[in-house]
């Protein structure tokens, strides 16, 4: 049961490196120099995130039959594999919004990751265990992870880290895995 925890940690970990989430989260950090509201932000957005992904999962893993949710969850893993080869684009810095640094990290993360490849991620795996919450637990703390310490290090994580290295093997593993589970799904495997 651990391995949704652990799948969904990972993946949500990979799929939110060098992503529109971290840029966003370095503006607000840059921005508003209170690192514990920002990052209390970012785990709200993440933890309501990944419980409305958790959530979704359990209502319609039952819905689905076996072949057709380990099919959802390739679809995802692919979708999450594609996303990592995208060319990011530093999103909006939301600095016309009224509000604080608390709330606008948490909505302003909260839309931008409502429907991306980690959240579908979560879903996917939802779908396919009989815990979906574990793979609530693992999605949350893995996009926790990616983001907090842009928050704590600021610019000097993104250029210590490979990024691009990073982002491009990530989606390798992720397409041949999807691609796998997907063959697994429709007979072929």
């Amino acid at each position: 049961r651990m391995d949704a925890l652990l799948t969904a940690l990972l993946g949500c970990l990979l799929g939110e490196m060098g992503d529109k989430s971290q840029w966003l989260v370095l503006a607000l950090a840059a921005r508003y120099d209170r690192n514990r509201a920002v990052i209390a932000g970012i785990i709200v957005a993440a933890l309501a995130n990944a419980a409305i992904s958790a959530f979704a999962g359990a209502w319609i893993g039952p819905m689905l039959g076996p072949d057709a949710r380990l099919l959802f969850l390739a679809l995802a893993t692919l979708f999450l594999g594609i996303g990592l080869l995208w060319r990011v684009s530093p999103p909006d810095t939301l600095d016309g919004w009224p509000t604080g640094p608390f709330l606008t990290t948490a909505l302003g993360l909260f839309i931008l990751g409502f429907g991306d490849g980690p959240q579908l991620l979560i879903l996917g795996i939802a779908t396919r265990t009989a815990e979906p919450w574990l793979a609530g637990i693992g999605g949350a703390i893995g996009v926790i992870v990616a983001l907090v310490p842009v928050v704590l290090l600021r610019a000097q994580l993104l250029t210590i880290l490979p990024v691009r290295a990073i982002r491009w093997s990530g989606a390798g593993m992720l397409l041949l895995i999807g691609a796998g589970l997907a063959l697994a799904a429709t007979g072929l495997l």
